[in-house]
């Protein structure tokens, strides 16, 4: 059994974070103390992300419903049922496949991955490893160029619109894990199988938060995920792209305690 590493602060009802591909449970930074106000939070290491090992060779390894499994094992280990689960990209169709299961009170999910045509499955595909190969060949250079407004501003657009703000050592970490996780090719691999999530007969709440200038996962997405789950809290983060925490942490911050309720 994978064991998964994960930060955990606060006391109160649960809440897990999960991170997108490439990224790593640092991604949450920017909210994470506000999060904690009343909330048992846990942000975690997806297996191949951040600091916890790759799985164990398995069939449909990194997809959706595997790395869900992988989750829930995880949370029967730490005793907890029905948590309140957000997920971001990745771990937004995660958060929503828990949720499709039974093992979420409630779900957000900020731009989850599913919602996309074939063209633009292709696109979050390709542009993501672009990245990742750039972080790879530049990671000697990634401190000098983190430094700088302008360096974070043309190295971290895809990700953020709003770069600029960003802490450089942060900026470093995020390039690295992306740069260097075992579980990258096969979840992005696993994309090519995924289809979007269907909630009209659930009964727990969901939240779908999408950046107008996310460009991993255009925003237009959101229209189909509105159409597919008219049931759900649809939200809308004006100027943030597709780690919008970083961007508007207030904005993410009323998202999800919006979304509890």
């Amino acid at each position: 059994m994978t064991e998964l590493s994960y930060d955990r602060r606060g006391s109160g009802p649960p809440l897990v974070l999960i991170h997108g591909l490439g990224s790593h449970r640092q991604v949450w930074t920017p909210i994470l103390a506000g999060l904690a106000t009343g909330r048992d939070v846990i942000a975690l290491d997806l297996p191949g992300f951040g600091g916890s090992p790759l799985w164990a060779p398995a069939p449909h390894a990194g997809s959706v419903p595997h790395l869900a499994d992988q989750v829930e094992s995880f949370l029967d280990r730490l005793g907890i049922a029905n948590p309140e689960v957000a997920g971001s990209s990745l771990g937004g169709g995660i958060a929503l496949e828990l949720g499709r299961r039974g093992r979420a009170s409630a779900v957000t999910a900020f731009a989850p991955v599913g919602f996309w045509s074939g063209a633009g499955r292709r696109w979050s595909q390709t542009v993501v490893t672009a990245a990742r190969v750039a972080a790879g060949r530049l990671d000697a250079r990634l401190p000098r160029i983190m430094a700088s407004t302008t360096g974070r501003s043309a190295f971290c657009a895809l990700f953020y619109a709003r770069p600029h703000r960003l802490d450089p050592g942060d900026a470093v970490a995020a390039a690295r894990a992306l740069a260097t996780a075992p579980g990258f090719t096969a979840a992005r691999d696993a994309f090519a199988d995924l289809t979007p999530w269907r909630y009209e007969r659930t009964s727990h709440p969901v939240t779908i938060a999408w950046g107008t200038r996310d460009a991993v996962l255009p925003f237009p997405q959101s229209r189909r995920a509105r159409t597919l789950l008219p049931g759900a809290r649809h939200v809308t983060l004006p100027g943030c792209g597709h780690l919008p925490f970083a961007d508007d942490p207030q904005a993410c911050l009323a998202v999800l305690n919006g979304g509890a309720r």
